[in-house]
């Protein structure tokens, strides 16, 4: 057994020790705290909640003809569904402006999660959830004028990351994907094809069909190079082993996408539901492989919420199209498991709020370290 600490720990308690001195009540320190601790990959949490949004606007909406669709009055649709959406939109809001400002303030700690492997892929988060917020929004229309203008703001930076992430890929060096690629690359996929479903729904087909190309293609080559190698298995701390969620989140996108696009569940969409489910089930049937991620709370845990809500919502279309008790049974097993691990999440974190800002055991901030000294030592 180690007796000695490793040397980013010792790093951390120094700097931790040198800006808490003397203040510890001092609520600019406490501002610096946060903005030192708090990364992209906090947007998981406004990933949970805009997909829960999004899901309960379907199973709420009184035109659904399924037998669990819950039949609510149009007044208590719209009440419960803005109740969600506003707390959803509130979360989202304050995770920007806190990561805004550790743009403004700590932009050298920014720089160092850009070139993390694991903390670039969420880069891609806050633009998702926003697209998300956006289409669950009760309100707001895919027809509507201010819906465009949102949609245009908040996809453009997922394409430009798409240019220097899956341009790296392409190229010779560190970056190349058989070096960097871990389950959390996934993300920009789910980008593209976040982006992909909310075109379709304007209208847009060459534009869904373009980012719906882009984000599959990459899925297949990252799908394939995670499968036979994982080479980012072994890189991965035993902390961020939720993430292997999104093996079956980015399927279950591709398929709400496809969707979207081609107007109905038809094969393909069921193919890509189908290895979605596949893979959800290889996942469940291995509880050893979360035992060390779960032997304390911490944010990380957030990841094991929005890939289910979000194969929760593919079978609720499933449903729509394949009107069987099987398939009846599949959206409403996924759609309470969906509601129970949020709510789960939810106590938890109200339960443990200062374990919201991880010490030396979370991955992205121990990278940052360097930064954070060197500052100390300026």
């Amino acid at each position: 057994m180690e007796t000695q600490k490793s040397q980013p720990q010792i790093r951390l308690e120094i700097h931790e020790i040198t800006m808490l001195k003397g203040t510890l009540t001092s609520s600019s320190n406490l501002v610096i705290l946060i903005l030192t601790r708090i990364h992209a990959g906090y947007f998981r949490i406004s990933l949970s909640l805009g997909w829960q949004a999004l899901l309960w606007k379907i199973l709420l909406h009184p035109s659904q003809s399924s037998p669990i669709t819950f039949q609510v009055p149009k007044l208590y649709y719209s009440t419960i569904l803005t109740i969600i959406w506003a707390f959803s939109l509130f979360t989202l809001v304050l995770l920007s402006l806190l990561y805004g400002l550790r743009c403004i303030l700590r932009f050298n700690l920014v720089q160092a999660e850009f070139m993390h492997h694991v903390g670039v892929n969420y880069f891609f988060a806050p633009w998702i959830s926003w697209i998300l917020i956006l289409e669950s929004a009760p309100f707001v229309t895919p027809k509507h004028v201010y819906f465009v203008v949102l949609w245009w703001f908040f996809v453009v930076p997922i394409v430009i990351l798409d240019l220097k992430i899956y341009g790296q890929w392409f190229t010779k060096g560190k970056n190349i994907l058989t070096a960097v690629a871990n389950p959390t690359s996934q993300l920009s996929v789910i980008g593209n094809l976040v982006g992909a479903r909310a075109a379709a729904k304007m209208g847009w087909r060459e534009v869904s069909t373009f980012l719906f190309s882009l984000g599959t293609v990459h899925y297949l080559v990252l799908f394939v190079t995670l499968y036979q190698r994982l080479s980012g298995g072994d890189r991965l701390p035993a902390m961020l082993r939720p993430v292997f969620f999104l093996f079956f989140a980015a399927p279950s996108v591709a398929s709400l996408a496809w969707y979207s696009i081609a107007g109905r569940f038809d094969t393909p969409a069921k193919m890509l539901f189908f290895l979605a489910l596949f893979l959800f089930a290889s996942l469940i049937c291995r509880p050893a492989l979360f035992k060390k991620a779960m032997r304390r709370f911490n944010i990380a845990w957030w990841a094991y919420s929005y890939p289910i809500t979000i194969l929760a919502l593919t079978a609720a279309r499933y449903e729509q199209e394949v009107k069987t008790g099987v398939s009846h049974a599949i959206r409403l097993a996924l759609s309470i498991l969906s509601v129970l691990v949020l709510f789960g999440l939810l106590t938890f974190t109200a339960v443990n709020p200062k374990l919201l800002l991880p010490a030396e055991d979370d991955p992205l901030i121990v990278n940052t370290l360097p930064n954070l000294q060197s500052e100390e030592l300026n």
